[in-house]
């Protein structure tokens, strides 16, 4: 013990020394916590929409009346020539297109139903897809609300229907937030942890004082224990800050379930984390090596750990490669605790998976570690 109460010594100053490094560690994290959830919005609004109009009848002014209405669409041009309208599109300056045809309203009165062109442009897939479902709620509402005006209300009662009531449980208000706080506080605590636990080793080899390690009786146990305490101290007051601080007071998110389990899997996350860290540092001999594989492995945890996209609809194989990141269960687990209120009986597994992680990547990082006399 008291040899490695020497080496956190020897970490904590050399970490608080750099005045550089102080803001990456402390003050990045949160304003990107603060930044990216604004950002990272599943909502989709101001799409421009383009109408081509050769009817201009009252049916029709109500009809694009309720779409600029509906807050999801803005008016882009208005005419009466398609080719006006697809040259819009081509300048990206247009997402959709309505054409109401002429006799619009004539044929509504007279023949009871009638036919619009919508064309999407489908370059963005997430955009048009969400953009063209929107625009046909609300034909579909103002359909309904002309059935209303036009049939009798006692034979329109008459009529079966099924009514559907949706209940949202957990995010009652669909509030994207909820959500993606959560997931981008982890994502930011891990890169942080990696990141600065995967040069920590590195710049003593480049500096030459790894070598004025290697000679003296440390363990290696000892030693990579010092390299990993003061980053897991770290990656706790970090998480801590994100979670009372940024998520509480800025995003009004209150974690339902209990704070003392999510913090026992962050003591595990962050060991198997900073163990990933270490044991980048083995393989790498300049600080430049190190980023290049942290940033090669930091890329594929965020963009495969369900924190934008479900992992349940990637390609097997993607899905399997998720399965070994250890942010994809640290996700899961912060979601669920946070917005379920989940206990302990529905996270072991993900308990016993983080242990696997941690005892498989330490002890990779302290056999790895070749200390030389």
């Amino acid at each position: 013990m008291r040899v490695l109460k020497f080496l956190l010594q020897k970490e904590f100053k050399q970490i608080f020394r750099n005045k550089a490094l102080l803001p990456l560690i402390f003050i990045v994290p949160v304003i990107q916590l603060l930044i990216l959830p604004l950002a990272a919005d599943y909502e989709i609004k101001n799409i421009n929409l383009s109408i081509v109009d050769h009817d201009h009848s009252t049916y029709a002014r109500q009809l694009i009346s309720k779409i600029t209405a509906s807050g999801y669409f803005h008016l882009a041009d208005y005419g009466n020539s398609f080719r006006s309208a697809f040259n819009q599109v081509e300048k990206e300056k247009a997402d959709l297109i309505l054409e109401i045809p002429q006799g619009f309203e004539k044929n509504l009165v007279r023949e009871k139903k009638e036919k619009l062109f919508i064309a999407v442009n489908a370059i963005n897939g997430v955009k048009a897809g969400l953009g063209g479902a929107y625009l046909n709620q609300i034909i579909s509402a103002y359909n309904n609300d002309i059935r209303l005006k036009w049939m009798p209300r006692q034979k329109y009662n008459a009529a079966l229907q099924i009514e559907v009531t949706a209940s949202n449980w957990f995010n009652p208000h669909l509030n994207y937030r909820l959500f993606m706080v959560p997931g981008i506080l982890v994502v930011l605590v891990t890169m942080v942890g990696a990141y600065m636990c995967a040069l920590n080793i590195v710049k003593e080899k480049e500096t030459g004082t790894i070598e004025q390690i290697n000679v003296t009786p440390i363990k290696k146990y000892q030693f990579v224990l010092g390299k990993l305490l003061p980053f897991w101290i770290i990656g706790i007051f970090i998480f801590s800050i994100g979670l009372f601080v940024v998520a509480r007071w800025i995003y009004g998110i209150v974690p339902v379930g209990s704070l003392l389990l999510l913090y026992g899997y962050l003591l595990i996350y962050l060991v198997a984390l900073l163990g990933l860290g270490l044991l980048i540092s083995t393989f790498a001999n300049t600080q430049q090596q190190a980023m290049s594989i942290t940033f090669f492995f930091i890329m594929i945890f965020m963009l495969m750990s369900g924190l934008f996209t479900a992992i349940d609809s990637m390609p097997r194989w993607a899905y399997l490669i998720a399965r070994c990141s250890p942010v994809t269960y640290f996700i899961e687990v912060v979601r669920m605790i946070v917005l379920k209120g989940s206990g302990f009986s529905d996270l072991k597994n993900h308990f016993l998976i983080m242990a696997g992680f941690a005892v498989l990547l330490n002890g990779w990082a302290i056999i790895n570690y070749k200390k030389t006399s």
